[in-house]
């Protein structure tokens, strides 16, 4: 198993390892090369403001994908994955600050378990699928619920810059198949699901997808978020945990009109 981190460096980003809470140096390339050797160690992760793990050519979500999430939105589970996108330039590391702009309305969390697309996957089988996979970090696919109801579709409402937290790494060697999708919002919580539930399971989603589009390394799937969503506000840290992942934590800011 490896835990691989993204960290800022003058030179620009780097990977590491993250051993027993230290980052250390880590020269093999995140896609090319499948050897965890570690090299030097170099600065404790948590005095550590760490990169997204991954930057993405795309990011590929799954919407009502926990029959209970669902049920509190008032709509029908889906009787095939519900595909929309969220873009890059979303993204944002551990520790940075969701902003939401102001006058948007409801702006929601979204506790998920990512999957990072490892090679080039075409056409897939749901047998074959988990082959195809790197490894599995955390997201919040912050959600602004006005827009997504007005719009009809889901590309403004969950495409604001910084409305996709991920981290605060990769687990290389995680199985994804029942483990669980946690969030708390100033340390009180409010998802408590399990992968057990998911409508569509990870190897199922890689089949499907793969199906429509290549999915190439780097490519991220969103796999849909337990019950228990809930509002954000200025000030509240939101903390995102997936077992035997870790904890994504971002603080709020409503900006200024």
């Amino acid at each position: 198993m490896a835990l691989i981190v993204s960290y800022p460096t003058p030179a620009g980003p780097r990977y590491g390892l993250v051993i027993e809470g230290v980052i250390h140096e880590w020269q093999a390339s995140l896609f090319d090369d499948d050897t965890f050797t570690p090299g030097r160690p170099l600065m404790p992760v948590e005095n550590t403001q760490l990169n997204p793990p991954v930057q993405p050519g795309k990011i590929v979500c799954i919407g009502r994908n926990y029959a209970a999430h669902a049920a509190e939105q008032n709509a029908a589970v889906p009787d095939e994955p519900m595909l929309f996108l969220k873009p890059p330039s979303a993204l944002i590391g551990s520790g940075a600050t969701i902003e939401i702009p102001a006058g948007i309305g409801r702006v929601d969390h979204e506790s998920e378990l990512a999957v990072i697309i490892g090679r080039r996957a075409r056409r897939v089988s749901r047998d074959a699928a988990l082959d195809y996979v790197l490894g599995y970090t955390c997201a919040n696919d912050v959600s602004a619920r006005a827009y997504q109801k007005k719009d009809g579709q889901w590309g403004r409402a969950k495409g604001f810059d910084t409305f996709c937290p991920l981290g605060p790494w990769i687990n290389t060697d995680l199985d994804p198949a029942d483990v669980a999708v946690r969030c708390r919002v100033n340390g009180e919580l409010r998802q408590d699901g399990r992968t057990a539930q998911l409508v569509f399971d990870v190897p199922a989603l890689i089949e499907f997808i793969s199906g429509v589009m290549t999915l190439l390394p780097g490519d991220l799937i969103l796999t849909g978020t337990p019950s228990g969503i809930s509002e954000l506000h200025d000030g509240d840290v939101v903390q995102v945990e997936v077992e035997g992942i870790g904890v994504l934590e971002n603080p709020v800011r409503v900006l200024q009109p």
